[in-house]
């Protein structure tokens, strides 16, 4: 299958980014290294194009009944320009995709999904339209630039009218952005440094672009790559689809409970319910090593006597606080922090610790 290209490609090759296939795009993974963009985020600002992610638009009077019988989490608590973190639960107790649920009025709702699961989603959600809510998938049309950092707010404001430092986390404007109507400015992220998330027309992508660059001169901007995405997330803790859940891992033992609710039946909720009041036998932890090693995706975790107790599904260096970090499925009653595990990293087992999220704390 041929990769599909974001709008500013070229743009991102033209900057000397090395792009590599992902999720079905051509994504620029680095421009110049992973723990150097890492740091511009965490310390100045950083901006990455993240236009392979999927954007459908809802409406209709039945919109919010729809997002209530597919999803997690209680979207008839928003409120007009608020978001939400959920996700999309299967029949068999897994998960079809995580995504974020944007309320712009009662009838209209856009949802953010993931770039591999963009048809997948599409096809999931159509299943359950019996009342003819207006789908619309409009990821093709549109930009999506994540501008993350402490510095985000004020090389942003340069460019709005807009007052940003009063966008609560997880609420939104639709409103003017470097001379472009009707941009959405959301105040999320998948870094933990602060900062917005930037949806504009494709027609108006590399403009947005260049002027976010000039407003973010003066604080050393950058453009940032999915190398360093990876680690910013992985040290808070965020969830990667593909990784941390799947089809197969259920949400609870995932740490979901929190964007659960059970005030309203929504697909396998009972099944859900059930795992919550009976718990689960596996539980998602996060690790720091003691021994030095950096944990990778499917290495397996043990417990002291070396009995295979769970596996890694997301490891890095971590590029601020300079030890290897991780995520990965264990049994439950390993779970607790302070237990010590051990990573078998090739043939050597090494001693890791299980600790409470965020690795890095704002």
């Amino acid at each position: 299958m041929e990769l599909k290209k974001v709008a500013l490609n070229d743009l991102h090759e033209s900057l000397g980014a090395k792009m590599v296939p992902f999720a079905g795009y051509n994504m620029p993974v680095r421009y110049s290294s992973d723990i150097e963009e890492h740091n511009t985020v965490r310390n100045g600002v950083g901006v990455f194009d993240v236009s392979h992610m999927g954007e459908f638009v809802l409406e209709g009077p039945d919109a919010l009944d729809l997002i209530q019988r597919v999803t997690s989490n209680d979207a008839s608590k928003l409120v007009d320009g608020q978001a939400q973190y959920s996700y999309l639960p299967n029949k068999n107790g897994g998960i079809v995709d995580d995504l974020l649920v944007y309320r712009f009025n009662e009838t209209k709702y856009m949802l953010v999904v993931n770039a591999s699961n963009i048809e997948k989603d599409w096809n999931w959600i159509s299943q359950f339209n019996t009342k003819g809510v207006n789908m619309k998938n409009v990821s093709d049309g549109y930009s999506l630039f994540a501008v993350q950092g402490p510095k985000a707010v004020e090389s942003l404001q340069k460019l709005t009218s807009v007052d940003l430092s009063e966008i609560k986390f997880y609420n939104f404007v639709v409103g003017p952005m470097a001379g472009v109507d009707h941009v959405i400015i959301s105040a999320t992220g998948y870094t933990g440094a602060g900062g917005f998330e930037i949806y504009v027309h494709n027609d108006h992508a590399e403009t947005v672009w260049k002027q976010i660059f000039e407003a973010g001169a003066e604080f050393d901007i950058k453009p940032i790559g999915l190398g360093a995405r990876d680690t910013l997330r992985l040290e808070m803790g965020y969830c990667l689809y593909g990784n941390d859940i799947t089809d197969e891992t259920s949400p609870i033992a995932a740490g979901l409970g929190w964007v659960t609710k059970f005030t309203k039946e929504f697909t396998n909720s009972e099944g859900i319910k059930k795992d919550k009041e009976e718990g689960v036998d596996t539980k998602l932890v996060a690790f720091k090593m003691i021994d030095k090693g950096i944990p990778r995706s499917h290495y397996e975790l043990m417990d002291a006597e070396e009995n295979v107790i769970g596996e890694v599904t997301s490891g890095s260096q971590s590029p601020t606080l300079g030890v290897g970090i991780g995520l990965g499925y264990v049994k439950k009653e390993f779970a607790k922090a302070g237990t010590e595990i051990m990573v078998a990293v090739r043939n050597r087992r090494l001693k890791a610790e299980v600790v409470k999220l965020p690795f890095v704390k704002k």
